[in-house]
């Protein structure tokens, strides 16, 4: 037997732990990048079926599951600073992308969520030990106050109690260095509204944002839906990047108007612009049991339901759109309700109001506001259902946001949330309203930038949230995946057909063998086996394993002692993706989750992939790994190489390599005693 892996064999039997006496770990997440493999086909015995998820907390899984596959796509599970492990935020540089107009408008409420939530993601980097740079853009539109970034600093200093240095670099074009650090814990950069670069998101500018930081934390929720370069490009220099405490909060609430478990589910739809909102409209009525109408959008509804309507309230190129929305409706069997009656106002005494029906507003009168009767069927839809979201003004033509309608609906939706009726309202001018009206908005579900929340119910990918990290969204019952969950663990990081870990599994009973997968099917394939052969120290999981590496690994109850990465399939096409799966934030997890005197058996067919993962190790494994230099016995190129496979099992690609006579480089790491 191989003198490697008699070493991981002492490893094991030396330190063995069982599940009575080493507690379940908290889970922690991290990082997302791209991690892909070649797969050739091999001869097994497949049928469908895939058993993640009779592996799930079920509990947990109600929680997280809220869409289904393609949402998921379009608004991932993400790394959030909450669940991120505490201890690696000490010493750190972290950057935090805060929302200017949640923290600099001239009328801040603490007692608000968002401000609470806001100011505690800054207060608790900084408990954490960490340097913190604090970034946004402002506009004395928001607060006459904000002259420059040293009155901000102060601001912020008087509202968090903690000093804040005003820096300058970014004017400068001037890096920032790690001894500028040093004169405080808690910095702020100048205002991004002043540079052209920020929205265009500027590979160059955001590379100087991001000088000597290791963390990204975006808790601008209301930029979500803009690449920038602060969030989005940022992000591509960071090891790490996550969603503040007030980010994870709003995506919560978002993450809400998608789940359909309450009913009747209306929606109140204001404003206007149809037709750029049309995939919006949709995907509401996809959801919802009744629209109902309450803006400019209402007249494209009429007069595609055949009504007649001035010629000076239709709006341009709709119509299509429109009848798409009515027919949609009418085939998923969705209330469509429009306003039957308005308070006009005349175009030549501005100060005369009269009600008039929707059908029959005379040409020298304008719509400003609801009309009685549209008022009471509102409400009596309003009041028979469990769940409602108000998106978009009660404004027509001429009227003003804020109007006797918007106040009566107001009334009628603080009334409906004491009857255990969810409510979400979008939109700073309905916040504002419903704040004027409760005095409150702790009953109501709240986003107040809708152009989020439009984008988001278009189906759109958010930039702001696909740039931050991944995170691997369940619990795992891992006395379901393993008949014996303390035993020692083998990880095998992008499994592929899974040959190397059914090999291991049926050679070493004292093990238990997990592989990690970014493609589900063969992931499916592989569980099919598992079950099928009937054995139970193996077990495969479908993630992207540079980003949920430590979540998953965290939360085994045995020892880490071997870890494989084999054969990963560079993309020479594009050099700046080609070491994306082997991202630091992967290489620290499991530097710090291996067991002392654990391994790390790297291989590959390409020596400049095998070399460049050997480096990667060394650079960011914390000092924790080094080279097992006796196992060494081929020289290619003038490196050392391991001549043979240690473990005697090959994986799909592996074989393949051989069987064409072509050379593989391996090497081993180990990880110090005591480490």
């Amino acid at each position: 037997m191989s003198p490697v892996l008699k070493t991981v064999q002492t490893t094991l039997s030396l330190n063995k732990l069982s599940s009575s006496n080493y507690p379940r770990k908290e889970k922690k997440l991290l990082q997302h990048g791209s991690c892909s493999f070649p797969i050739n086909n091999v001869q097994l015995s497949f049928r469908g079926g895939f058993e993640v998820v009779s592996n799930v907390n079920s509990s947990h899984k109600e929680k997280t599951c809220l869409y289904d596959e393609g949402e998921l796509e379009a608004l991932p599970h993400v790394q959030t600073l909450r669940e991120f492990p505490r201890e690696e935020l000490v010493a750190k540089v972290v950057m935090v992308r805060f929302d200017s107009t949640i923290l600099l408008g001239e009328k801040l409420d603490l007692s608000s969520q968002s401000a609470s939530k806001a100011l505690y993601t800054i207060k608790y980097l900084h408990e954490c030990g960490a340097k913190v740079i604090l970034m946004s853009e402002w506009s004395r539109k928001i607060n006459p106050k904000l002259l420059d970034a040293q009155a901000v600093a102060d601001i912020l200093s008087s509202v968090l109690q903690l000093k804040v240095i005003a820096l300058r670099c970014i004017s400068c074009k001037s890096p920032l260095r790690r001894e500028d650090l040093q004169k405080a814990d808690i910095f702020l950069l100048e205002n991004l509204s002043e540079y052209k670069e920020e929205v265009a998101n500027c590979s160059k500018f955001a590379e100087l944002l991001s000088s000597e930081v290791d963390i990204l934390v975006n808790d601008s929720f209301c930029q979500s839906h803009k690449v920038l370069a602060s969030t989005v490009g940022v992000a591509r220099f960071c090891y790490a990047s996550m969603a503040g405490f007030s980010f994870e909060e709003n995506l919560h609430q978002l993450k809400k108007i998608a789940k359909t478990k309450k009913k009747p589910y209306v929606a109140v739809i204001g404003g206007g612009n149809l037709k750029r909102n049309a995939a919006a409209l949709q995907f509401l009525a996809s959801r919802c049991d009744a629209l109902v109408f309450v803006g400019q959008m209402s007249f494209q509804i009429m007069r595609a339901l055949g009504h007649s309507i001035p010629t000076n309230l239709v709006e341009r190129d709709a119509h299509k759109a429109a009848l798409d929305i009515v027919q949609f409706a009418h085939d998923k069997n969705v209330l469509m309700s429009y306003p039957k009656d308005f308070w006009c106002t005349n175009q030549h005494l501005p100060t005369e109001l009269e009600v008039f029906p929707a059908h029959g507003v005379s040409a020298s009168w304008l719509p400003v506001d609801l009309g009685p009767r549209s008022l009471e069927e509102i409400y009596s839809l309003v009041t028979n259902s469990k769940k409602i979201i108000w998106i978009g003004p009660v404004k027509f033509s001429s009227s003003k946001p804020c109007t006797v309608g918007t106040s009566k609906l107001a009334q009628m939706l603080c009334k409906q949330s004491q009857c255990e009726c969810e409510i979400t309202i979008v939109g700073s001018t309905a916040c504002e309203v419903i704040k004027n009206e409760s005095n409150s908005l702790s009953s109501f579900n709240v986003l107040e930038n809708a152009s989020v929340v439009w984008e988001f119910l278009k189906e759109q990918k958010l930039p702001g949230v696909m740039s931050l990290d991944r995170a691997y969204p369940f619990e795992i019952d891992w006395s379901v995946a393993y008949h014996d969950a303390s035993q020692p663990l083998v990880v095998d990081i992008g499994s592929g057909n899974g040959l190397f870990i059914m090999g291991m599994a049926q050679n070493r009973k004292d093990l238990n063998f997990l592989g990690l997968e970014i493609n589900g099917k063969l992931v499916r394939r592989c569980l099919d086996s598992v079950h099928q052969s009937g054995i139970r120290n193996a077990y495969f999981i479908g993630s992207n394993a540079t980003t949920t590496f430590r979540s998953i690994v965290f939360s085994y109850p045995g020892e880490l002692v071997l870890v494989s990465v084999q054969c990963p399939n560079p993309d020479f096409n594009k050099p700046e993706n080609r070491w994306s799966m082997l991202q630091r934030s992967l290489i620290e997890a499991v530097a710090d989750l291996l067991a002392s005197k654990g391994k790390v058996f790297l291989q590959s067919d390409v020596e400049a992939v095998a070399m460049r993962m050997k480096e990667q190790f060394l650079q960011y494994g914390k000092g924790k790994l080094h080279l097992s230099h006796d196992q060494y016995n081929i020289r290619i190129n003038g490196n050392a190489w391991l001549e043979e496979n240690p473990f005697g099992i090959h994986s799909d690609w592996e074989q393949h390599v051989i069987d064409r006579g072509a050379p593989m480089y391996r090497l081993m790491l180990s990880k110090s005693t005591g480490s």
